[in-house]
């Protein structure tokens, strides 16, 4: 198929209809059906079943559409390059982060270098762990700021900073607490568990079992803003990552790191096959700065 075909192949897949798929690309119905019926002749395929007035993918379309959409995103990145260079812009950076980082040290990072370079782009977006591989294997970002990397992939990383675990607490439920916390202080209390969250509940599980540690826990939340939400709501204490309790400090919440500590690495990773843009190395080592600073 010629780009044109796979631009009309891809719309009618995702619009389900000939008339939903014309509008979206602004031409003609008939213009549309004549496009998709030379597609299925030149790949000697039937793509589409007509059902109750939509047009259902067959086996063959379902499995030529995620090489298609690899395609369309090569085609728009390369028309926001034209756009760009139009307009006088240069590079475009798509960073995906983990929402702890998305609310904090990204944004600062991002202020801080647009002001010295005013050329360039960002494209940002959050995502959680086990979005890693499939944002960078679809090419809907260049980076990902992760705090583990994804084993047996191909992808190259780089350590750009060290969080660590903190408690973080209502200073009304825990007045006199000491300047580090053991695990073993928070037993009796009521925790927020963040036991299934990724690589960070790994490494809390596995020194809890290490120290033989059981924890009350009230509620189990897979997202660590929810977590210090619920702090702030008085339903008990939370174990989370320092950029989470940086950003999510209010009024009354305080927040104490674990002794021994227990840090972990923050990487940024991108696919072997397609290096970051030159400009990403220069805003990577002003986000590890703002980080260190957090």
């Amino acid at each position: 198929m010629n780009l044109r075909q796979i631009e009309i192949f891809h719309a009618v897949y995702l619009h389900g209809t000939v008339s939903a798929a014309a509008r979206a690309l602004n031409v003609s119905q008939p213009s549309v059906t004549k496009v998709l019926r030379h597609a299925e002749a030149s790949i000697g395929l039937p793509l589409f079943e007509r059902a109750k007035g939509r047009l259902v993918p067959t086996e063959d379309a379902r499995t030529l559409f995620g090489e298609v959409s690899d395609i369309q995103e090569r085609v728009r990145s390369f028309r926001r390059a034209c756009h760009n260079l139009r307009q006088g812009k240069g590079s475009v950076l798509r960073i995906s982060a983990l929402p702890s980082l998305g609310l904090g040290a990204i944004p600062e990072a991002v202020a801080r270098y647009m002001a010295g370079h005013e050329h360039i782009m960002f494209d940002l977006q959050t995502s959680h762990h086990d979005e890693i591989l499939r944002r960078l294997y679809e090419r809907e970002t260049d980076i990902t700021i992760s705090f583990a990397v994804p084993a047996s992939a191909p992808v190259m990383h780089q350590v750009i900073g060290e969080g660590e675990l903190v408690v973080l607490f209502r200073e009304e439920d825990y007045p006199d607490a000491p300047p580090r916390l053991h695990l073993q202080d928070l037993a009796g209390r009521n925790v927020i568990s963040p036991a299934q969250s990724g690589p960070i509940g790994d490494l809390l599980a596995a020194e809890l079992e290490r120290l033989d540690v059981r924890l009350t826990e009230t509620i189990s939340a897979r997202t660590y803003y929810i977590a210090a939400a619920l702090v702030h709501a008085g339903m008990g204490m939370a174990i989370v990552d320092n950029f989470t309790a940086e950003a999510s400090l209010a009024k009354g919440l305080v927040n104490r790191p674990l002794q021994p500590a227990l840090t972990f690495n923050v990487n940024a990773v991108h696919l072997e096959n397609r290096p970051p843009p030159r400009a990403a190395s220069d805003f990577l080592a002003l986000l590890a700065e703002v980080m260190e600073e957090l």
